[in-house]
């Protein structure tokens, strides 16, 4: 019994002790995320620093194709009918809808939060409409709870476009990279403008040997 009650000393003491050291570990070792960052760290966001924007519909587009939009149209094919003509459903026919205006079907009682946006349907306010319908318009009746995903925003877009709209696409946007090349070649070219003579010079030499 005795034996039994020495190792329960210990052992109390012992976790005194560490509990003791912990506390005074914590104080001297913070471990709060520190305002400035020593280093950057590759996909931590500085506090109050900007959120990476959102992948753009123009920037999707080349990513995705119609194929796959008609198969994340099967998402919406319970309340959406697409066909040319078709009956209105829970929601209204989608043919012909990109570039249209919005809550345009005359046939299909909108509800009054969509029918008091004005404009046509665009890629990118699609993709907002897409991307959560009650924030695009307050108090809508519409329940789907949206794609969060660009890609599939951009073939579900992709897919609608193709079916009596037919709208062009926008242009892709230039990669940043190629951006930066031509700025390092340009650069290059206006420090040594002696080679960029010889590359001429090389030309004409070629020309004059053709002849």
């Amino acid at each position: 019994m005795s034996q039994f009650n020495t190792f329960a000393g210990w052992s109390l003491a012992g976790g005194i002790v560490a509990l003791g050291t912990s506390i005074v570990v914590g104080e001297i070792f913070h471990t709060e995320r520190p305002e400035t960052m020593g280093y950057v760290v590759e996909g931590v966001v500085e506090h109050g620093g900007e959120e990476e924007a959102e992948m753009t519909m123009a920037a999707a587009f080349p990513s995705v194709t119609v194929e796959q939009g008609e198969a994340v149209f099967r998402r919406c094919a319970s309340c959406h009918t697409i066909n040319e003509g078709g009956a209105n459903g829970i929601g209204p026919n989608l043919y012909g809808k990109v570039g249209a205006d919005i809550a345009s079907t005359a046939e299909f009682s909108y509800s009054g939060a969509l029918s008091e946006v004005e404009g046509n349907w665009n890629f990118d306010n699609l993709s907002d409409w897409i991307a959560n319908p009650r924030t695009f318009a307050s108090g809508t009746t519409m329940s789907f709870a949206g794609l969060s995903d660009p890609l599939d925003r951009a073939a579900l877009i992709l897919y609608l476009n193709a079916n009596g709209s037919n709208m062009p696409l926008p242009e892709p946007p230039v990669a940043e990279e190629t951006e930066a090349e031509d700025e390092v070649i340009e650069g290059e070219e206006a420090a040594d403008p002696e080679a960029e003579a010889d590359i001429e010079g090389g030309a004409a030499e070629e020309a004059e040997t053709d002849a």
